[in-house]
């Protein structure tokens, strides 16, 4: 894999689901902070919302795929999922989830991911990067925003304009 692509928050919104896959080249892999799908809360009038659609497309996604539950997803719709995983990519052992922080991070977690929230931030605390990669969909803060991950940093990148808004070296 050369870089893993983070973002959250998708809320069924297949034009966002689209922009994410464009962002994909084939070395790529795609981790989701929960609410991919909302199929608890989504709208179903709205034509873009078309969680079936992003559901399918996954049956022959052909990148490295992360994924847990949020709490707008209902695990009956796509089952076998949690709501956190650990996994390791470039020797940095990540945490996905979809919420506020876990009350208990083990010290060997390299890189915190969540959603939820739809605000972006990237920080380093004792140690351990923390990243919300903020939303495509509904930001909350005016900036739609994903995470990417490399061998050398993490970064928090402005969907407008490609840039790097926040990076940290490992």
């Amino acid at each position: 894999m050369k870089n893993l692509i983070v973002t959250a928050d998708i809320h069924g919104s297949y034009s966002s689901w689209l922009t994410m896959k464009n962002l994909l080249k084939p070395t790529d892999g795609l981790a989701v902070a929960g609410d991919l799908f909302d199929t608890k809360y989504g709208n179903y009038t709205n034509i873009d919302f078309q969680p079936g659609s992003i559901k399918n497309e996954l049956t022959s996604f052909k990148h490295h795929f992360y994924y847990v539950y949020g709490n707008c997803d209902t695990p009956s719709f796509f089952p076998g999922v949690d709501t956190k995983m650990e996994f390791t990519v470039f020797n940095k052992k990540i945490l996905l989830y979809h919420g506020h922080r876990p009350h208990h991070c083990s010290e060997d977690i390299d890189i915190v991911i969540q959603g939820h929230t739809h605000i972006f931030s990237l920080k380093k605390k004792n140690g351990q990067i923390f990243m919300n990669p903020g939303s495509i969909t509904q930001p909350r803060n005016g900036r739609y925003t994903y995470g990417l991950i490399d061998n050398t940093s993490a970064n928090l990148i402005e969907l407008k304009t490609g840039k790097k808004l926040i990076t940290i070296k490992f």
